[in-house]
């Protein structure tokens, strides 16, 4: 979770965030700031990598990949991935491509499914990047955290294991929060150039994971949802 007050100070996980040009467009209008959520990671995590370590790199590119797609508007502000190469494929489905990724949002390119829609936890299809930013941010009041668990090639192939969680705090979509932490697991490659910007990515998951924890809490009517208004990142 971010507070989109637009202070100048360093991000330990991102550090090209405050080093940005002056033309950049930002979606919320200036640069996020992640204290809460990087309070929840360090709390949470599973390890602490070493300064400089292949894992840190890792888990580093990935949050300020991350940031760059959850508060740019351009691509030709990015400077994470090689945006005319960029493909992002989820659990084998066919390849976002850069411009595809960024409208739909991180979570619908995540969640986005070709099972019958009587059986979707989640219907990307129907979600705006908006609204399945706001859906989180309600269920995850205090962040969504990400952390690399290991590392298993290095560049230019990276290969890497995951873990995301969040405390199930605000309403999510029909159901009322539980208070629990909601997990998942999954694994992942970068194909990476010179410069480490990403070229592909390939993610697989199990999505159960996540919506076993979010459905677990009663229904509640839509008049009952409250809805933060503070953007959630990773």
């Amino acid at each position: 979770m971010a507070d989109t007050s637009h202070t100048k100070i360093g991000d330990k996980y991102r550090s090209f965030l405050h080093d940005q040009p002056d033309d950049v467009v930002w979606r919320h209008g200036g640069p996020p700031t992640y204290d809460a959520v990087n309070h929840l990671f360090e709390q949470g995590r599973s390890k602490e990598w070493e300064k400089g370590s292949l894992e840190e790199v890792v888990q580093n590119a990935i949050k300020s990949w991350e940031m760059e797609l959850s508060h740019k508007i351009r691509l030709q502000d990015f400077r994470t991935i090689s945006p005319q190469k960029f493909k992002l494929i989820v659990n084998g489905r066919e390849g976002l491509s850069a411009e595809e990724t960024l409208k739909l949002g991180s979570y619908n390119a995540l969640l986005k499914t070709s099972i019958p829609d009587h059986l979707k936890f989640y219907d990307a299809d129907k979600e705006t990047f908006d609204s399945s930013h706001d859906a989180f941010r309600s269920a995850f009041p205090r962040g969504f955290a990400w952390e690399v668990l290991a590392v298993y090639s290095g560049p230019p192939l990276i290969t890497f294991k995951f873990r995301h969680w969040g405390f199930f705090e605000g309403p999510f979509k029909a159901h009322a929060p539980t208070g629990e932490m909601v997990q998942f697991y999954g694994v992942g490659t970068l194909k990476v150039d010179e410069s480490l910007r990403v070229e592909d990515v390939e993610i697989y998951y199990d999505p159960a994971e996540l919506f076993a924890g979010l459905l677990k809490g009663p229904p509640v009517n839509d008049g009952d949802q409250t809805s933060s208004k503070c953007p959630l990142h990773h």
